[in-house]
């Protein structure tokens, strides 16, 4: 499966040409792909129209929808963060460590445009679509 990242919906929805974008727009109906709560949060907070919420509420409703906050979630990202810390690497974003995490922990790709992710695939084994 495949968890996509908040910076590439963003990217999609604003219709920006992007690698990533393109992806998105290939695997959409494929059953590969997976949203999560914080990214849902992410995503459609941003919309200021409420015609491009409703349509992308209405995409994003027929994805499998994942917790990406627990117990075990917060200590693996507590984990990581300090893990990535001891090698001099600061993840700007706790959510991106939330995200990192459970796909570490799930065996879950990451399709993603956001490089706090690149230390996690270095040094944590996150797995990302190229």
């Amino acid at each position: 499966m495949v968890l996509v990242d908040t910076s590439v919906w963003v990217d999609y929805f604003n219709g920006v040409k992007t690698p990533q974008a393109d992806q998105l727009d290939q695997l959409l109906g494929s059953g590969r792909l997976l949203t999560g709560d914080l990214i849902l949060a992410e995503l459609l907070q941003g919309f200021a129209r409420d015609a491009d919420y409703r349509a992308a509420r209405k995409l994003l409703l027929e994805l499998p929808c994942v917790d990406l906050v627990g117990r075990e979630s917060a200590h693996l990202a507590a984990d990581c963060y300090r893990r990535l810390r001891t090698r001099g690497v600061t993840v700007r974003k706790t959510i991106d460590v939330l995200i990192g995490a459970y796909c570490i922990r799930h065996g879950h790709a990451l399709l993603h445009a956001d490089r706090d992710f690149d230390p996690m695939v270095r040094h944590l084994g996150l797995r990302v679509l190229q």
